[in-house]
């Protein structure tokens, strides 16, 4: 017996049916393996993602604790200033104790001027 056209036409169409669940499966198994992939890769950049959070904690604390000894260092340049303005004013009243009363007695008046003036 001879195939005929119809035959030969389904033969055809099974074989592509075939080619395409073949490639089907091939697809399946690609995408399989691209997510496993990509599950890898994530775990991977989670881990990297928390060990850069975890230094960057670290040297986070690590100022923290340098702003402390840091702050004391600026305090203590403060009020060596402080004290060094206090001795100049001092030095300057043992070298001019007249003009340093006529300076701040004209200071005293001036400042309850304006305070008077702001009561009206």
């Amino acid at each position: 017996m001879n195939p005929t056209s119809t035959d030969a036409m389904k033969a055809s169409l099974g074989e592509a049916g075939g080619h395409l669940k073949q490639a089907a499966s091939a697809a399946g198994d690609a995408i399989k393996n691209i997510a496993a992939a990509a599950g890898d890769e994530a775990k991977l950049g989670k881990a990297q993602m928390k060990a850069e959070l975890a230094d960057g904690a670290l040297a986070g604390l690590d100022a923290a604790g340098h702003a402390g000894a840091a702050s004391k260092e600026q305090v203590d340049a403060l009020v060596d200033k402080g004290r060094d303005l206090v001795e100049s004013a001092a030095d300057l009243i043992r070298e001019r104790p007249l003009a340093s009363f006529g300076v701040a007695f004209a200071a005293g008046w001036i400042i309850a001027k304006l305070a008077r003036g702001g009561d009206k």
